[in-house]
């Protein structure tokens, strides 16, 4: 596999030598910290304050659950979902599936470029529509024209911005005690605002495109490697390889909700102490930073988001393309070169550019931010709920189908986000 390859005569530590065997999946779990995830962090940490730190605890073993089942698929089966379910499952699941997922990705990718244009106005005197297009220019070009080896190195390194929103809890005063306590002892309340925020909370960490990224990078990862087989045809490297699906997919989710839980705590230790407790984009939340927390507090939070965006856009439009191309049996994979696989990666590129043009016809940011997290939680369900029977099926996962305890947990998953489905619909009028 791409990220056991062997360094020979290169010393290097043990720290290092983890990094190496991370991959598909620390790359889904920062990407899961977008800008929109940060403005829902945001939110919940500006308006209860350390209240709802618990839910980066509870959520993290659903998360990495659901996301190791999608990383089995792929590796298992060699292919991502959206193939798998074109040749299992009706044509109508699948069509509309890939359409609901397309329509979330495009509008999540348009949000993100918008934030990451106005996080750079906040930095240089660069208008935001310049921003968002160059930003957007380079995510797809590097997607296009970069190596696979070198594209996903970048990826991988770029998952090192997240660690500004842990320097900016550090450069703020925090009340650790409380923060531990809040975060291991939840204490929830019945009101309608508060668990609406937990939904969005959830829809933020459990959301469909990662479903299919993480599956798709599996496979891709399998067909760039000359020596690597799907685990039905090599049973014998099996014990290794979902030992290393689990290092890496536990330790992305993982930190993916750590830096969700230090954006809770640095906003609410700064916006929350000082009352400002609604805040709708992160933009505006780093703005807010600035005279609370000080110029370097504000500039650490507004590199945070260029940053992470860097990450997000690339794997929005690369699992939206990776969905089309395998439900239409297209050649896929950022392994081949754009020749050999057009029509991939012009929809990667026709993504890219459709959230640019979101940017620019007068949509509300925040309705098409709430539209979106509609759209993933109508596609989560059914598609966690198909997952999970896939992975039953020893038709299709030989006998790789998932043991006791992760099946307990995806399902524990699955009825966890139809739950907060069932409640974001019927909150709906309030």
């Amino acid at each position: 596999m791409l990220f056991r390859r062997r360094h020979h005569g290169r010393p290097h530590t043990p720290l290092m030598g983890v990094f190496r065997l991370l991959g598909p999946g620390l790359i889904t779990g920062a990407s899961d910290d977008d800008p929109s995830g940060i403005a829902t962090y945001s939110q919940a940490g500006a308006q209860f304050g350390y209240g709802l730190a618990w839910t980066m605890l509870f959520t993290w073993p659903l998360m990495a659950a659901i996301q190791e089942i999608s990383a089995r698929i792929g590796r298992v089966t060699g292919e991502g979902i959206a193939a798998n379910v074109r040749k299992h499952y009706p044509p109508l699941l699948l069509r509309a599936i890939v359409l609901l997922l397309l329509v979330a990705n495009i509008i999540n990718l348009g949000a993100d470029l918008g934030a990451m244009g106005d996080a750079l106005r906040l930095l240089l005197p660069v208008p935001t529509g310049l921003g968002v297009i160059g930003f957007a220019l380079s995510c797809a070009a590097l997607e296009v024209f970069l190596s696979y080896r070198r594209y996903v190195s970048i990826l991988k390194w770029l998952t090192l911005a997240l660690f500004a929103y842990i320097a900016a809890a550090f450069v703020v005063h925090v009340p650790w005690q409380e923060v531990f306590y809040r975060t291991f002892i939840p204490a929830f309340q019945w009101r309608t605002d508060y668990i609406v925020v937990i939904v969005a909370v959830l829809g933020t960490t459990i959301s469909p495109y990662m479903f299919f990224w993480q599956a798709s990078e599996e496979a891709e990862d399998e067909r760039v490697d000359p020596d690597a087989q799907p685990l039905t045809e090599t049973p014998q490297v099996a014990g290794r390889e979902i030992r290393r699906m689990e290092i890496d997919t536990y330790i992305g989710m993982g930190l993916s909700n750590a830096i969700g839980l230090f954006i809770i705590i640095t906003t609410a230790a700064t916006l929350h102490l000082h009352g400002i407790t609604n805040i709708e984009t992160s933009e505006q939340a780093a703005e807010a930073l600035r005279p609370i927390a000080g110029e370097f507090a504000f500039a650490v939070f507004t590199c945070g988001l260029v940053g992470t965006g860097l990450l997000a856009v690339p794997v929005l439009a690369g699992s939206a393309a990776y969905a089309v191309a395998e439900a239409m049996g297209w050649r896929v994979g950022l392994g081949r070169r754009p020749r050999e696989a057009k029509a991939f990666y012009g929809t990667i590129v026709i993504g890219t550019l459709i959230g640019v043009a979101v940017n620019f016809i007068h949509i509300d940011p925040i309705k098409a931010l709430f539209w979106t997290a509609v759209i993933n939680g109508v596609v989560a369900v059914p598609m966690m709920v198909v997952m999970m029977l896939m992975t039953a099926r020893r038709d299709i996962m030989g006998d790789f189908t998932l043991p006791p305890l992760l099946r307990l947990f995806g399902w524990a998953s699955t009825a966890t986000m139809a739950f907060a489905v069932a409640v974001m619909f019927a909150t709906w009028g309030d």
